[in-house]
């Protein structure tokens, strides 16, 4: 049975590594994290506090009871956990750094795309960088959790994620997608978990890059304050 990562447990909560290529559900006869993770801890329940795509690697946060659950699901409604991602690209974006917003509507085939309505928007922000070898890194702050929401933003820009052929990222060794970094309080207590990719050629490469060390530390970078309020206002996005 294959191991998980365990970054952090304590009497409510779990953080784990989630490898690619691991969906977080049952998918017929394969078993999924939430699965494994059980009988792994010798739990009856565990309860997905968010999700991550099956291509997507890192930072998956769990409850140990429905009451912790609760008070998870609160915080991510609240916009009180932050997350940030690490995404690589082998084509150049239409912009350095900025916000992306839209509302997500279906495709065929599983798709999302992002529409240019703000009813109830995916909201993005990103900075990037060069690595060099023609690729491109981004670190990403969702501020919702929809969908594919990374993967469709970084389509608009131009950028598809590399790896990531459902939405026209070039083929390589894996999706580059990553879940870097999670921060919270819960209970009293200020969290914040960090770990790096595991896999990924091109991940690898990133400590030996000419990436300033700031990007490793995504919480301290100076994100712009969205205006949800105009947004809503107006309907129209300043941030």
């Amino acid at each position: 049975m294959m191991s998980i990562s365990v970054i952090f447990e304590n009497q409510d909560i779990i953080v784990v590594n989630k490898p690619a290529g691991l969906g977080v559900h049952q998918e017929g006869d394969c078993n999924g994290i939430v699965t494994l993770l059980q009988k792994q801890l010798n739990v009856p329940q565990l309860w997905l506090a968010h999700r991550l795509d099956k291509v997507t690697s890192g930072l998956l946060l769990l409850a140990k009871s429905a009451e912790a659950a609760a008070r998870l699901g609160e915080l991510f409604t609240q916009r009180k956990i932050q997350k940030y991602y690490f995404a690589i690209s082998d084509r150049k974006s239409n912009k350095k750094q900025g916000s992306v917003i839209g509302d997500m509507r279906t495709l065929r085939d599983g798709k999302w795309a992002l529409s240019k309505t703000f009813e109830n928007p995916a909201i993005s922000q990103f900075f990037s960088c060069g690595m060099g070898n023609g690729l491109r890194f981004y670190v990403i702050k969702p501020h919702t959790g929809k969908t594919h929401q990374i993967r469709v933003m970084m389509k608009s820009l131009s950028s598809p994620i590399l790896g990531d052929n459902l939405y026209t990222g070039k083929a390589s060794d894996r999706t580059y997608l990553h879940a870097y970094m999670l921060q919270f309080s819960d209970q009293g207590n200020d969290y914040i978990f960090s770990s790096l990719p595991q896999t990924g050629i091109h991940f690898q490469s990133l400590l030996n890059s000419q990436i300033t060390h700031e990007f490793f530390t995504p919480q301290q970078l100076n994100w712009p304050t969205l205006k949800y309020q105009q947004m809503k206002r107006t309907g129209t996005f300043d941030g």
